[in-house]
């Protein structure tokens, strides 16, 4: 992340009613907590504060295509809407666990333009495995009127919750969910360590503003160099609640990330945090509130750490691409066009998503004894966590 401390966000031209709403009501919390937010507060804020956060909002997020001046467009592309063939392939690896588990229902946790949801459902009726239920667990109510249209043709099979229940069974998903949770900034100046976060200017806008703190990442951090970093308890405790509440079933989760070793390189001493606006990222996270992404990289190891402290074990850990091979990809594109070949092989790249993005599975312990998912029979890595 670069050093922003001095962007003021009244230099943004003729700013949106949205993003100056959503920072008065960031500067409403400043003023709250003694005029020092720490940056997962502000993160919450700036991502789901109801109406006026980026995924609060109904501004269009997903697709291949830039906004254009119409207002049409979208800000980041994920694997299901790069190719069908994705959830077509990740369905094989559903099917089979909720024949391993004994269950009959999918919950997917975010489940954005409702593309996954769509091709997941399709491939399971193809396959021959139909569904008892497909629960989508999503805050954005705007996100969730496009779910129901994408997902028409499946109205009976699938229902939306706000909230995740105290008990639930089957095959969870969650694609690209665990670097959208809020998460704490971490600075290493001058040998001692500051918590990042958020403070009013003098001309109204934001800046960053550090704290001493006793908080410190999870491993030591080679060399006397400026640092910074982040930490990740929002997504970790979701992780051990949801590990908690999983009474039999298996979880996946695909997300860009590195496990804690790389994560916490000496080298990497600008962190993860990045934003994303019409295809472009940047390191500014405090100009235009409501109209970009705020993402970090997740540390898989502090996720199955989470899994494993509320009695999970890990089933697999591989890159996205391994795992789609596993999987069958290359039989389910069997017959895809030129165009749908070119989006296969970004899914596989190792220089696009197939090595970046992870995928990380557990399951209760002793709930599929002798079960090895199919998506990480060869290539597995969770010797590296």
């Amino acid at each position: 992340m670069g050093d922003n401390r001095r962007v003021n966000t009244k230099s943004v031209s003729e700013p949106s009613s949205l993003t100056s709403a959503l920072l008065e009501r960031v500067k409403e919390a400043i003023g709250a907590s003694d005029g020092w937010l720490p940056f997962d507060r502000f993160m919450a804020l700036a991502l789901y504060e109801p109406g006026l956060g980026y995924y609060a909002n109904t501004l269009p997020k997903f697709g291949h295509l830039p906004q254009g001046e119409d207002g049409q467009g979208s800000d980041f592309v994920t694997a299901p809407e790069l190719s069908p063939v994705f959830g077509h392939t990740l369905a094989r690896q559903v099917a089979e666990a909720l024949t391993s588990t004994g269950t009959d229902e999918v919950w997917e946790f975010g489940a954005g333009s409702g593309a996954l949801a769509l091709q997941v459902l399709d491939a399971l009726v193809a396959l021959g495995h139909p569904l008892r239920r497909y629960t989508i667990v999503d805050l954005s109510g705007s996100l969730r009127a496009r779910q129901e249209i994408t997902l028409a043709a499946h109205a009976a099979t699938v229902r939306w919750v706000g909230a995740l229940p105290d008990a639930l069974s089957g095959v969870v998903l969650g694609n690209e969910v665990l670097d959208a949770m809020p998460v704490q900034l971490l600075t290493r100046v001058g040998g001692q360590w500051f918590e990042r976060g958020v403070a009013v200017n003098d001309d109204g806008g934001l800046q960053w503003a550090d704290l001493a703190t006793a908080l410190r990442p999870p491993v030591e951090i080679e060399g006397p160099q400026d640092y910074l970093t982040e930490i990740h308890p929002q997504a970790e405790a979701f992780v051990r609640t949801l590990a908690e509440r999983l009474e039999r079933g298996a979880a996946f989760f695909i997300d860009y990330g590195f496990p804690e070793a790389e994560y916490f390189h000496p080298q990497r001493h600008m962190g993860t945090l990045i934003c994303h606006r019409a295809h472009q990222t940047d390191h500014q996270p405090l100009v235009d509130l409501g109209l970009k992404d705020i993402t970090a990289h997740v540390n898989f190891t502090g996720v199955a750490l989470a899994a494993q402290d509320a009695g999970m074990e890990v089933l697999g850990y591989t890159s996205q691409g391994r795992f789609l091979i596993n999987c069958g990809l290359i039989d389910v594109a069997r017959e895809a066009g030129p165009r749908e070949n070119a989006m296969m092989q970004k899914l596989l790249n190792e220089h696009e998503m197939g090595e970046l993005f992870k995928v990380l599975a557990f399951a209760p312990t002793g709930c599929a004894a002798g079960w090895a998912p199919m998506g990480f029979v060869a290539g597995d890595r969770t010797h590296r966590l």
